[in-house]
């Protein structure tokens, strides 16, 4: 029984991508960015980050990247501690709000950047760079320059240079924001189909609440300034989502919940 109960409490460790314990983040100047946040993040979620400017969303994924050190608490990615020096860097992808291309690199080798410093064989990265512009729907645009694509082609680019590691989780600090609305719905969905297809973890920051709700199976509500996690909404909408969704009643009913939240 008692192997049993271990066995169960190991398999549920296991299942989770990461784990927040009292996690702040003070900066030299004094200010307190994130404050005292508990959060657990399973394996396969998708959860969105909402809040207001300022309160510390895109501070917990620098701290999650290790990109800036925690100050008080503990982080967990994949059963390792944060500043674990053995954590395998492949495992994390992140893609920020502007899609960061080198402009004097094309299509195909803004994407095989990440592979480069990694000893895998070219004909190997060959085959993933080529995978991953066809899973990202950009095959034919291999030879294309930066500066020819629109600002919807360039976040794609972004998004391939992200997976073509295939990361277990992927961290997305408001990356449509700068989108058209229809732009920004496409990609919403072609998110979506690549997410179910290579069954990793996604941490998305978006100020649009219709696009955490349509996109995520988890909303976390941030309060202001000191950033602390004010709940966690369980998105009950399943998948596979098309836009029919954004008309529905419950889909609705997620939205204002939300909001109402994020105004009190």
């Amino acid at each position: 029984m008692q192997a049993d109960i271990q066995k169960t409490e190991q398999e549920k460790h296991t299942a989770e991508t990461i784990s927040m314990k009292n996690v702040s983040k003070v900066y030299d100047n004094g200010h307190t960015a994130v404050q005292n946040v508990d959060l657990t993040i399973k394996e396969g979620d998708f959860v969105s980050f909402v809040g207001p400017s300022g309160c510390g969303k895109s501070t917990i994924f620098k701290m999650v990247a290790g990109l800036t050190t925690i100050t008080e608490g503990h982080i967990h990615l994949f059963n390792k501690e944060i500043d674990s020096s053995d954590r395998d860097s492949r495992d994390l992808a992140y893609v920020f709000q502007d899609a960061t291309l080198l402009p004097w690199l094309n299509i195909e080798k803004n994407v095989r950047m990440p592979l480069t410093f990694q000893s895998i064989k070219k004909e190997e990265q060959n085959k993933m760079v080529q995978e991953t512009l066809e899973l990202v729907g950009l095959k034919g645009y291999e030879r294309a320059m930066p500066r020819e694509l629109s600002g919807g082609m360039k976040m794609r680019v972004s998004i391939a240079r992200a997976l073509v590691s295939k990361p277990k989780l992927l961290l997305m600090d408001e990356p449509f924001g700068a989108l058209d609305e229809i732009t920004r719905q496409n990609l919403q969905e072609e998110l979506l189909r690549i997410w179910n297809s290579q069954k990793m973890t996604v941490l998305f920051i978006t100020h649009n609440v219709f696009e955490s709700v349509y996109l995520s199976n988890r909303v976390a509500v941030m309060t202001a300034s000191p950033g602390k996690v004010d709940d966690v909404i369980d998105i009950p909408l399943s998948y596979p989502r098309n836009s029919d969704v954004r008309t529905a009643p419950e889909f609705s009913n997620l939205v204002a919940e939300i909001s109402e939240k994020l105004k009190n």
